[in-house]
């Protein structure tokens, strides 16, 4: 009797335990709020006469955006904790087609670019998602997010039903789309609503593409709510039949929503993107709104019943080359911080428009509490990298793919290199030989900027407005070359299709074409800067020449904070941090120091690479504070 007793004990604390851990694991994976739990999963975000529904109930569409593939990896989680303690209720994030796919049989959806476990995330941790998968998106990239390898095709019209541009959607959409079908809100995932391409309106040069983009997602299993969204003067040329529209804006102007609710008289209104600040660009300020601005026209939105997306809530950065530029009125590049004087700064930082905001949604959410802000990661300002080899430009170049004889020049994009992709981003060297002097004409056909050397020596710079550089006269045969930069693509209005780089058409001098080129690639990508560690690196000495590789160390002891990059003495070239590109730094400003998470960094020796095109220093500062240049109202 005594054994029985002790078994029947033992059982009792068996299943208390057993208890415990399946009420662990149902909070851990389906921890969301009450509410989801009695959801029935079958009709969705649906738009009634004057508000949206979800699963019947009346809901407030309360957006934030946070793109994962502008957050480092490692700190996803803590942007959406952030989000989520400012009273926000669902996550927009674009996917951008040029970064899952670099090459045409090349897809990427690991790591940085994991969207599944990004969206997962969304969904542990109580946010709805609505997706915006393009395949167009613009978000300020390079090209608006399309592939440059598009532009192989001499007859290709972007965003239009020309066929090539078709039958490379569809291949993309094969792969994307089956990936988040199981993650809409009916299947149980978090997904309610899926943007159908973006901006249509703006650009509107084939009335049966966006019924095409439409059929091609609701055809691959996407079956929530479809939505459109365009400026407010675009809205009729920009929507499809089946989507509902809505507007993006900045100041809550009567008209755009009046204009919006007659082309849609019977559907709730949505702002779904509310631009809380802006993107800079190159030799510009650096734009800010001011937080009264934004959080009165947030409380104007609310007070009329809108469902709202805010734009962005935490901008994060555009590494590597993704920055895209402006045409009009000319041609302008964008820096790389895409800080947007959101409510999170670019290092995930608490802002006077957080706080506002905060109390704002408070107050709206009838004093429910939010949970907790978490606490902020720690800032440091290293010991500045100290750099003590050099290699020049001509000493790295037989560590590129290539070269490339032609007779005449070659476009980026149309060189045979990556798998015959051609080139995406970064520099392009073209040589020929001249046998005189004289007036070297560009006639425009350079893009976007180029160093021009004679025997490697620098002889002037080529840029959109300058077009004519006089070349010195000198004996025999000498070797010209010109350094080409792909500065970023245009990534919105009617001329995607004339977006190629680098040597675009001929070069006269003299009123001469040059012909018999040497071309070589240099796309900066990782693995040409870890081949560099072979290659034959000299001690720094006091007159290096340009442009060139500089290489340091910067010791980042224990466990790494974040950290700024800053570059005084330095004129204009690319950092790299372990290999990995952190973007342009321009002395022109606006933007003055490049953010350097953590989670780049090993606990030890960190390399630093510094390729420079004119003018260098001895060292690379690191700070605790970001410095993105002169602020400006945004007007």
């Amino acid at each position: 009797m005594v054994v029985l007793r002790i078994r029947s004990g033992h059982k009792r604390k068996y299943a208390l335990v057993c208890l415990c851990i399946v009420g662990f694991l149902m909070y851990r994976y389906l921890g969301t709020p009450a509410t989801r739990w009695r959801m029935s999963r079958k009709v969705g975000l649906a738009a009634n006469t004057s508000q949206f529904t979800l699963e019947g109930e009346p809901f407030h569409i309360l957006g934030g955006s946070i793109h994962y593939f502008r957050v480092p990896r490692a700190y996803w989680r803590d942007r959406l904790v952030k989000m989520k303690a400012c009273g926000i209720n669902t996550l927009t994030t674009y996917v951008p087609w040029s970064l899952h796919q670099p090459e045409r049989k090349g897809f990427n959806f690991h790591t940085q670019l994991d969207l599944e476990a990004y969206i997962n995330l969304a969904a542990e941790l109580g946010l709805w998602v609505i997706l915006r998968p393009g395949p167009y998106i613009s978000s300020e990239l390079d090209l608006g997010g399309l592939p440059s390898w598009l532009l192989q095709d001499g007859s290709m019209r972007l965003r239009t039903t020309h066929p090539g541009f078709t039958q490379a959607v569809n291949s993309f959409f094969d792969k994307l789309i089956p990936k988040v079908v199981p993650l809409q809100f009916k299947k149980g995932g978090p997904i309610i609503a899926v943007q159908v391409e973006n901006e249509y309106g703006s650009f509107a040069k084939d009335q049966s593409y966006m019924l095409f983009i439409k059929e091609a997602l609701q055809s691959r299993g996407i079956s929530e709510l479809l939505l459109t969204s365009d400026n407010h003067n675009t809205l009729k040329s920009g929507g499809v039949d089946g989507a509902i529209r809505t507007v993006k804006l900045q100041k809550l102007n009567q008209r755009d929503i009046q204009d919006l609710n007659a082309i849609q008289p019977n559907s709730p209104t949505m702002v779904m993107d509310y631009w809380t600040g802006w993107y800079d660009v190159w030799g510009d300020l650096h734009h800010v709104l001011p937080p009264e601005d934004m959080v009165s026209t947030m409380r104007e939105i609310l007070r009329r019943g809108m469902s709202v997306n805010l734009y962005m809530f935490h901008g994060g950065s555009s590494f590597g080359f993704m920055s895209g530029a402006l045409a009009s009125p000319s041609y302008r590049a964008l820096v790389p911080s895409y800080d947007f004087d959101a409510p999170l700064t670019e290092a995930g930082e608490y802002t006077p428009k957080y706080h506002l905001l905060r109390d704002l949604l408070s107050r709206y959410n009838r004093g429910d509490s939010f949970p907790d802000m978490p606490a902020l990661h720690y800032r440091e300002a290293y010991e500045p990298a100290i750099m003590y080899q050099h290699l020049s430009l001509w000493d790295a170049l037989s560590f590129t793919e290539g070269p490339f004889k032609s007779a005449k020049p070659v476009n980026m994009e149309n060189l045979p290199v990556n798998s015959r992709n051609g080139q995406s981003y970064g520099y392009t060297l073209y040589e020929t030989t001249i046998t005189s002097g004289g007036l070297l004409k560009s006639g425009d056909n350079v893009r976007d900027r180029a160093l021009v050397f004679v025997d490697r020596s620098y002889v002037g710079l080529f840029k959109r407005q300058t077009l004519e550089l006089a070349v010195p006269d000198g004996k025999g045969q000498r070797t010209l070359s010109l350094l080409v930069e792909n500065c970023g693509r245009v990534h919105q209005g009617r001329d995607l299709d004339k977006q190629h780089k680098g040597l675009v058409g001929d070069i006269l001098l003299n009123n001469i074409p040059l012909r018999d080129f040497t071309i070589y690639s240099l796309d900066m990508k990782p693995s040409f800067i870890d081949s560099l560690y072979q290659a034959p690196w000299k001690t720094l000495s006091e007159s290096p020449s340009f442009p060139g590789f500089f290489m340091g160390r910067l010791f980042a002891y224990g466990y790494p904070s974040d950290t700024f990059v800053k570059m005084p003495g330095w004129e204009k070239g690319v950092v790299f941090i372990n290999g990995l590109n952190l973007g342009r730094y321009w002395s022109i400003g606006p933007q003055q120091t490049l953010y350097l998470p953590g989670p780049f960094l090993n606990s030890g020796i960190n390399q630093v690479i510094v390729f420079e095109e004119q003018e260098g220093d001895y060292k690379v500062n690191f700070e605790d504070m970001p410095d993105l240049g002169m602020a400006a109202d945004i007007q």
